[in-house]
């Protein structure tokens, strides 16, 4: 990844350049998702950026950004269990489901014991159906559900397949319980909050929210917005690559690897078959690198005994003698 300070625009705007790799942001809180990542973009200078999952601005930890190739890997980071800390208060409902909405619904809370509320926790685990908030980024006709919920609308919904695979209780008050939770995709951990509550007799918004990682960044590392300010800031050297801009490959750590020749590498970029390793045993995808050991993206067998593309992550190559760098 190229410096800042040499490429200006005019009206001394920066200019896009070609960044690739991931960026696992400790979002701050107050801060919606897709403004995290456009600041995190534009102090990278990246021409291509996404993100993979939500946190509504109330949550923060770990936002996983995706930059130039790596915005292939979104998609599979999506479909990654997730890990949360949050707090559910008893006793009032909000319409966002967290404590950033209006109170709409008060009741009593009963008095609980540890043992009760994980008992109640056990109710909501397991795989089971979840109706998504109206507050959430889903879209009916087109238009995302909570632009329909701020004007007062609602509309129907279906419910979704989730797995909640480890609920834990961590502290108990009259009012309030922290709670961590090991979840599939699409789980909504304010809609868990306010089922927890319902199972407790009682109803509840999140108070607060922590997602602590993404499969696969199980024990990876988090950067602060502050750290990238900084970093951008000190005006980084023409061929500065921040440790915390993570290589596109780490999206898939679990996968074996494959090493190509050249030749291979040429072949394989042109969406050519090549012959598969006698030593691989390839019932899935395997990442595979030329031989200087850049990381070309992902193939997998074709039943056959031979090798094709099922990604790739480096722009491709066509026409005889073409260079595979």
């Amino acid at each position: 990844m190229s410096g800042h300070g040499a490429e200006r625009g005019l009206g001394d705007r920066p200019r896009w350049r070609q960044v690739d790799g991931i960026v696992l942001l400790d979002k701050p809180p107050g801060l919606g998702s897709t403004p995290a990542l456009q600041r995190v973009r534009r102090l990278l200078h990246a021409a291509k950026a996404g993100h993979a999952g939500t946190l509504d601005p109330m949550a923060t930890g770990m936002l996983p950004l995706c930059f130039g190739q790596a915005t292939k890997a979104c998609g599979a980071l999506l479909g990654s269990s997730k890990a949360y800390r949050a707090t559910v208060l008893l006793g009032a409902a909000t319409d966002t489901g967290d404590a950033e909405g209006r109170t709409v619904r008060t009741g009593a809370v009963p008095p609980l014991d540890p043992e009760i509320v994980t008992g109640a926790m056990a109710r909501v685990s397991g795989t089971r159906e979840q109706m998504p908030p109206m507050y959430s980024a889903l879209k009916h006709q087109g238009r995302p559900l909570y632009e329909l919920a701020r004007r007062g609308e609602e509309v129907a919904r279906t419910p979704r397949t989730v797995s909640i695979h480890r609920l834990d209780l961590l502290r108990l008050d009259s009012a309030a319980i922290d709670f961590e939770v090991v979840c599939s995709k699409g789980t909504y951990v304010r809609v868990l909050g306010e089922e927890l509550a319902a199972a407790l007799g009682t109803v509840g918004h999140l108070a607060a929210l922590r997602r602590l990682w993404v499969e696969p960044f199980v024990d990876s590392p988090m950067v602060t917005l502050q750290e990238i300010e900084d970093w951008a800031a000190s005006g980084p050297a023409e061929d500065g690559h921040p440790a915390w801009l993570l290589p596109v490959d780490a999206a898939f750590p679990d996968l074996p690897r494959v090493d190509l020749s050249s030749l291979d590498s040429l072949h394989l970029r042109q969406g050519r078959i090549l012959r598969a390793p006698p030593a691989l045993s390839l019932p899935g995808h395997a990442r595979a690198y030329d031989e200087s050991g850049r990381f070309l993206g992902l193939v997998e067998g074709d039943g056959a005994g031979g090798l094709r593309v099922a990604r790739l992550f480096v722009g491709g190559a066509s026409g005889k003698g073409a260079n595979p760098a």
